[in-house]
């Protein structure tokens, strides 16, 4: 053996070792999207499968489920006819080793397959449950409410987003309620078998049916849907991507499993993603893509911002401020969120989560004033105006303040800068709303404008970020609606006359639904504004003293309409 070949040998040796060592101990490293599950410890859901027979801590979930006014009811709670049996089904490997913790949305016997996944040329992403008009909705597992309300199509919906045994995220949808059938609100806590809803026919139906959909990594959160009725018993959860439910990583969990899906992606420094997202899904009336908007305009997003007046960091708290108590929980507005044994505005999850706490706290005060008729004006808005000028200042002027020089040369343009860019860092469809097709053309304008249908009239309401002060008026209304449908692209200015001066004019003759209307021309341009619908209609808002009901409606396309393509 020459000394080349024993070189050899060594070498070969040596990478041999090497392969192993990777092979056993590559697998051991930690997952980047493997961690604690971003629904919390201190979640009130129950453990997947369910609580043990006999646990006491079932009847401490239920009592808590209760006192939020949102009942859980178990089998045993429902009467014959209402009884729901949980789909059973042989877990697999894949699905963990506990059992399958699934129910039917409908009651065995109460419903029709009228649909299935995958029809209308594979448009049709859920399976359509024909039911009679008000046939109780169950929540098919454990989860939490991440939408309930409005919804393009859908009329209203609700999504649940959910843990299966094998620690994979998934949301379910359940579509098409009435207004007045929909039981539960963003943040609730559901379990297995518990009503949510009722069976309605709002939206694009044509009778009354629950469209129900599964999307294994988030309907929020970047998921793809399946068919629902081999998972409905007992097929386990695929990973088809999406969000990963146990993750303390911001690029794996992305706000999956609380309200905070609303922050479109890539907006905001992705280390500061994961504490919008939480921030932003501490109160119903404070999105992430607020927070955002508020950031970028407090501090440009940087860390060491400092005002001449003393805020400091992200989110620009004074120092007295940050100390404050916050009422609802007896702790400082910011507290420890990151965990490094520091309270520092100069830390960004504590600043953020201050941020969302300080917002929530005001919100919620100035909906008590309201209450009470001690102010007047939209939530958001107001709650923009107190952190900038103080909760005093929206008291002592029933609403906006307007009693000294800086609330309208620093205060309303401070609020007016921020909701004009919460668009900018909204993810398109995240509330539940319109979601545009990439490719679908100006067509989509008039789906984006019928979600607003019957939203009251509101002089100076609206813009692209949709209605403000509880409407729209007539070029809120388009502006809103064509930037919805450009996904962000498009931003229209704000009055009706300026409006004109965008796209390209068209001939009546050849309008096409999206296309928008302008009418009641004077010399300085027209004073009306509405979205073309087809067959001689357009979408408008429209002030009462049309003689009509005023609000979003639909109405004829009047006789000195010249129309406009902007899209």
């Amino acid at each position: 053996m020459t000394g080349r070949t024993v070189l050899y040998l060594a070498l070969a040796s040596v990478l041999g070792l090497m392969t192993l060592v990777l092979v056993v101990v590559m697998p051991a490293v930690d997952d980047g999207c493997e961690g604690s599950s971003v629904l919390g410890s201190s979640s009130v859901l129950p453990p997947l499968g369910g609580y043990a027979p006999g646990d006491s801590r079932v009847a401490a979930t239920t009592s808590a489920a209760r006192t939020t006014g949102n009942p859980t009811v178990t089998k045993t709670d429902l009467t014959a006819t209402q009884a729901n049996p949980t789909a059973t089904g042989a877990p697999s490997l894949a699905a963990g080793i506990g059992p399958i913790r699934r129910t039917l949305p409908l009651a065995v016997g109460t419903f029709t397959v009228s649909d299935v996944f995958g029809a209308r040329g594979g448009t049709h992403l859920g399976v359509d449950l024909a039911a009679t008009d008000g046939t109780t909705i169950y929540s098919v597992s454990d989860g939490r409410v991440v939408a309930a309300g409005p919804a393009s199509g859908f009329g209203n919906w609700i999504v649940v987003d959910s843990v299966d045994t094998n620690g994979r995220a998934y949301s379910a949808v359940y579509g098409h309620m009435w207004d007045s059938g929909v039981h539960v609100h963003v943040g609730d806590t559901v379990v297995a078998g518990q009503p949510i809803a009722q069976v309605g026919s709002a939206g694009q139906s044509s009778g009354p049916h629950l469209h129900f959909e599964i999307v294994p990594g988030g309907r929020f959160t970047g998921g793809r849907q399946i068919d629902p009725l081999p998972w409905l018993d007992g097929a386990p959860t695929p990973d088809v991507g999406g969000a990963q439910a146990f993750s303390s990583d911001p690029r794996c969990n992305r706000g999956f499993g609380t309200a905070g899906g609303a922050l479109a992606a890539g907006k905001v420094p992705q280390e500061l993603e994961i504490w919008y997202r939480r921030a932003g899904s501490i109160c119903p009336q404070i999105t992430p893509s607020l927070l955002a908007a508020q950031g970028r305009q407090e501090s440009g997003f940087r860390r060491s911002a400092s005002s001449p007046a003393g805020a400091q960091g992200l989110a620009q708290f004074l120092p007295g401020t940050a100390a404050s108590i916050d009422p609802d929980d007896g702790k400082p507005y910011v507290i420890d969120a990151d965990g490094n044994g520091v309270a520092s505005v100069w830390d960004d999850g504590d600043a953020i989560m201050g941020q969302g706490r300080y917002m929530c706290a005001i919100a919620r005060k100035i909906v008590a004033w309201e209450s009470e008729g001690r102010v007047q004006g939209d939530v958001v808005a107001l709650t923009l105006a107190a952190y900038n000028a103080g909760e005093g200042a929206v008291l002592a002027s029933g609403g906006m303040p307007n009693l000294v020089a800086a609330h309208y040369a620093e205060t309303q343009p401070y609020v007016a800068n921020i909701l004009a860019m919460e668009p900018l860092y909204r993810a398109q469809g995240s509330n539940g709303r319109f979601t545009p097709q990439e490719g679908a053309g100006r067509g989509q304008i008039v789906q984006a404008a019928q979600q607003w249908l019957g939203t009251p009239y509101v002089w100076g309401g609206g813009g692209p970020q949709g209605p403000s002060g509880g409407g729209l008026d007539g070029p809120g209304l388009t502006s809103a609606a064509v930037f919805a449908a450009s996904s962000g692209t498009v931003t229209l200015p704000r009055t009706a006359e300026q409006q004109w001066e965008a796209g390209i004019e068209v001939p009546m003759r050849k309008l096409e639904p999206g296309d928008l209307v302008f009418s009641s021309f004077g010399p300085r341009g027209p004073a009306e504004v509405g979205i073309y619908s087809g067959n001689g209609r357009m979408i408008k808002s429209v002030p009462a003293a049309y003689g009509h009901s005023s609000g979003v409606t639909e109405v004829a396309v009047p006789g000195d309409g010249r129309g406009r393509r902007v899209l």
